[in-house]
């Protein structure tokens, strides 16, 4: 019987082609277009292009889908490894277009498995989110993990966003996913079921609060001070002194009534003990009860450096960067690689992790969980901070993709880790996006981007946790594997029933 997908089935070469458009096209779900709505759609499209294929084809059309989502989305890619990598554009691409076809891989094992674990019935929508969850759960942790561009990070908007307190950036994801296979079967099956499945999850979470954390006493007064400095010159000893006097003259002009002031990652482009003195006499110059904190690197008495924040004056505390990033901050099989081509002798690309349970920084009473730049993209390790602090602070040097759409989507992932947990967040730049964000997700104050700025505001200490704050994604991860496994066993049965009644 023809049915309204029959002719995707009938020309494989068309769902193909959809797949990766699908792909391509999610990236619009994100920042800076911000088409939350679109996700469902995307994925109706990509569950009816993942029915009635065979293996082969199944696997194909999974690493379509991750080159169209990760060649648009992870443009940014070759942005840092071209402009500010110091290779040159023939090899830049090869990289990127390596880069997006291994990330790609992981789509490929989400269609693979998928397409073992599909049962008939409505049942299959639900296998296909606890698939794709699962999926994304896997590339959290796979090789250190790469978790961008996950389905619900474009929702921290949408009318679903008060999932995010219950169940983390992964509740979202298996919402959006189960959404696009239910409208899937709506328009194949017509079916009144799935109908009222997709009217339930998009209309029950408005019933649900968006904050279970309240504020715990008055604000803090708050200066983030964004240097806006060349990135290729910054490491010279003319960017040293620039570095210094920038940030000097921007704190002394508009920062110097906040009770907190935060300068971003390395904003001083030399190690602790060439900074210490500065820094020393920088403070001397603010309140007493002022706490300056910034990012710089420090070295221990082994020669080892670390990617770390302090701070001064009224605080207490040291944070050092504990989840790295390779070929960035630190060089996997460092003796076959450095030196093979410039991109892998960055300067500081040999950076030691710092623990893995930091304590909180401290200053003005408040106490902050810290997570410096790709740090705050992992929803369990801030949530780890979060859960032993009032407030969010993340530093973070954004120069290194320039004028591209990394930072914005950096930005993006940024507020959905302050409505996961309810806190407020401090996200300090090099060049923007610096930003304030209350404990909903919304951004309260920013700073122009491209230009020397402070921007000055309030920030709420929190009392109380989110269920996320407290559970984690453990939850979401549960569901997607209860889904996956019911799928697979209904779909055992029925392979059983076909072959007994054959």
């Amino acid at each position: 019987m023809k049915t309204l997908t029959s002719p995707l089935h009938d020309r494989p070469w068309l769902s193909d082609l959809l797949t990766l458009g699908a792909g391509a096209a999610m990236t619009l779900t994100f920042a800076p277009f911000n088409a939350w709505w679109l996700a469902p759609l995307l994925m109706a499209l990509v569950f009816t292009c993942a029915q009635r294929a065979r293996v082969k084809r199944m696997l194909w059309r999974g690493w379509l889908f991750g080159v169209g989502l990760f060649g648009t989305g992870t443009s940014w890619v070759y942005v840092s490894i071209h402009d500010f990598g110091y290779t040159g554009a023939p090899l830049a691409l090869f990289l990127t277009a390596l880069f997006v076809a291994t990330l790609a891989l992981f789509y490929m094992a989400m269609f693979g498995l998928y397409r073992f674990c599909r049962p008939r019935g409505l049942l299959n929508a639900w296998a296909f989110a606890g698939i794709w969850v699962i999926g994304e759960l896997f590339r959290s942790w796979a090789f250190t993990g790469f978790p961008w561009l996950y389905l619900g990070s474009a929702q921290v908007d949408s009318p679903i966003n008060t999932l995010a307190p219950l169940g983390g950036v992964y509740l979202l994801s298996f919402v959006i996913a189960l959404t696009g296979g239910l409208i899937a079967r709506l328009v194949e099956r017509r079916s009144w079921v799935a109908a009222v499945m997709v009217a339930l999850l998009w209309l029950s979470p408005s019933a649900l609060p968006l904050e279970w954390a309240v504020p715990l006493d008055t604000p803090k007064s708050v200066a983030l001070v964004q240097g806006d400095l060349a990135q290729l010159d910054k490491w010279t000893p003319s960017g040293q002194r620039q570095a210094a006097n920038t940030y000097a003259s921007l704190t002394r002009r508009d920062a110097d009534n906040a009770e907190i002031i935060v300068w971003p990652e390395t904003a001083l482009p030399m190690l602790e003990q060439q900074a210490i003195p500065f820094l020393e006499r920088m403070q001397a110059t603010l309140d007493s009860d002022t706490t300056l904190i910034t990012g710089l690197v420090q070295q221990d008495a082994k020669g080892h450096y670390f990617n770390s924040v302090i701070t001064l004056g009224d605080g207490h505390g040291v944070y050092k960067k504990a989840h790295l990033v390779p070929f960035g901050e630190y060089l996997p099989l460092d003796s076959l690689l450095r030196g093979l081509i410039d991109f892998f002798n960055l300067p500081m690309s040999d950076f030691k992790a710092g623990p893995s349970d930091p304590e909180p920084l401290h200053a003005d009473g408040v106490s902050l969980g810290v997570a410096i730049c790709y740090e705050i993209v992992y929803p369990d390790l801030v949530r780890q901070r979060a859960h032993s602090s009032d407030a969010l602070l993340t530093v973070s040097n954004d120069s290194w993709f320039g004028h591209s759409i990394g930072p914005l989507q950096h930005m993006q992932m940024a507020r959905l880790r302050a409505l996961e947990n309810n806190r407020y967040l401090l996200r300090a730049t090099s060049n923007g996006l610096t930003a304030i964000v209350d404990s909903t997700g919304k951004i309260t104050a920013k700073a122009p981007r491209f230009e020397p700025a402070v921007l000055t505001g309030m920030v709420y200490p929190m009392k109380g946790m989110t269920p996320f704050t407290v559970l984690g994604s453990w939850p979401a991860g549960i569901l997607a594997a209860l889904m996956v496994l019911t799928g697979a066993l209904v779909r055992l049965v029925q392979k059983r029933k076909e072959a007994s009644a054959a």
